[in-house]
């Protein structure tokens, strides 16, 4: 008989709903998995397995019975929780308890879903690395920040769990993992309660098994029921862009984006080759320019009061935001907003970009969660960004490919994305 846990949300919200099985008993089911192999995969920043029980046994007894009723769900550990530490992945939040949920997770609760646990984040979802490794390989990397949340869902440990982006953080270890990863249009999900390093690309995400399952959950957090895939979905028009970042893609992504069109027009879509305007070149640097600016605000407590504390790379990082002028800081701004104004005709005619999401496999080692070279033009665009496992690599390990849409076109990026998962 198959595990609860290996099932995914739709799957298990039917299940259920229709009331063959408990809270309870799925929970057991994910703290067998927990149990089995977090030794080794080290996803999570705090657990409670009686505290896991007891809320799963509240459920049943005649809990909040939304539409995410029962889902256990991991919580990245920069998202406050009131009733687990939240510790930022940094020593100097240790045993830290908010007093309140990040709006996210109570909307998360109000919803049914069943907080977990709190899973591994690097240092504020930035760097170093935190202890987490690849689900697939643990010799390698699962990508980061979000990178416990992504090894917990990969791993069969949870069908749902929040994560953050700001670089890379949803889409590259979604992909580094082969699972999903949604990246919401900025601001889709709110922020209040999450950790800010920055206020103009923190975007709150999903990980999940599959596309349905991304957008049944941002769905039902926003109360938009158009996020859920339709019965029906026509094949899409996609442009399949290498990116001005083609020359960090290795052999393995190459060789994906070299058969890539082929398979998606034998599969009944309609693509193009699709080169970015020039102008969009620049964004990925000015991207780190605006970043850093805010993060050196972000954390300026942080600095100021436990900089002896802060570790490499991170505290370099702050040291260098506080050299960015505010003219240069205004003028990366003024460049992001005509880059998302040209992103509307760069989509014309087009329901979807489809664009690498990691240089390649994950890399070997856990000192560096990898290149986000991918992902930050999208994340500064403000875009809607989905990641489809697409097969694997020379070692075995995971590949991704990123679905990219126009700002606020959400619905379309998920069917665009689910319509590719199942090509």
């Amino acid at each position: 008989m198959t595990s609860l846990n290996e099932l995914g949300a739709a799957a298990l919200v039917a299940r259920l709903a229709r009331g063959e099985i408990t809270a309870e008993r799925l929970a057991r089911d994910c703290l067998a998995r927990v149990e089995l192999r977090e030794p080794a995969l080290r996803a999570f920043a705090r657990i409670e397995p009686e505290r896991v029980l007891e809320a799963a046994r509240a459920l049943d007894r005649g809990g909040a019975r939304g539409p995410l009723y029962g889902l256990p769900l991991g919580v990245k550990d920069i998202i406050d929780t009131f009733d687990l530490p939240t510790e930022y992945g940094s020593p100097i939040y240790a045993g830290h308890r908010p007093a309140a949920d990040a709006a996210c997770v109570a909307l998360a609760r109000g919803a049914g879903a069943l907080v977990f646990g709190k899973t591994a984040s690097t240092e504020f979802a930035t760097h170093p690395p935190g202890p987490t490794t690849n689900p697939h390989n643990p010799a390698h990397t699962p990508g980061g920040s979000s990178s416990g949340s992504a090894a917990a869902v990969a791993d069969r440990m949870l069908p749902l769990a929040l994560g953050t982006q700001t670089g890379g953080s949803v889409i590259r270890p979604a992909a580094f993992c082969g699972v999903v990863g949604y990246k919401p249009s900025f601001g889709l999900l709110p922020r209040t309660g999450v950790k800010a390093i920055s206020d103009s690309f923190d975007t709150v995400g999903v990980f999940a098994r599959a596309v349905e399952d991304a957008a049944l959950a941002v769905a039902a957090l926003t109360g938009r029921e158009a996020l859920r895939i339709p019965a029906s979905l026509n094949a899409p028009r996609l442009g399949v862009c290498r990116t001005p970042q083609w020359p960090a893609a290795l052999p393995e992504t190459r060789k994906l984006f070299d058969e890539l069109p082929g398979r998606l027009v034998r599969a009944g879509a309609r693509v193009e080759a699709l080169e970015l305007p020039a102008a969009f070149a620049p964004l990925a640097e000015l991207h780190g320019t605006i970043w850093d600016y805010e993060i050196a605000r972000c954390l300026a407590d942080e600095y100021r009061r436990h900089g002896g504390r802060l570790r490499e790379p991170l505290r370099s990082q702050l040291e260098r935001g506080r050299t960015v002028s505010g003219e240069a800081y205004d003028a990366a701004r003024r460049a992001a907003r005509e880059g998302r104004r040209m992103l509307e005709d760069v989509l014309n005619g087009f329901d979807a970009l489809v664009v690498p999401a990691a240089p390649g496999e994950a890399p070997e080692g856990l000192a560096s969660t990898g290149d986000s070279v991918f992902n930050r033009v999208w994340t500064l665009l403000h875009a809607p960004c989905v990641n489809v496992p697409a097969g694997r690599g020379p070692s075995g390990l995971p590949l991704g490919i990123q679905v990219v849409g126009r700002i606020g076109d959400d619905a379309r990026v998920l069917a665009c994305a689910h319509w590719i998962e199942l090509s």
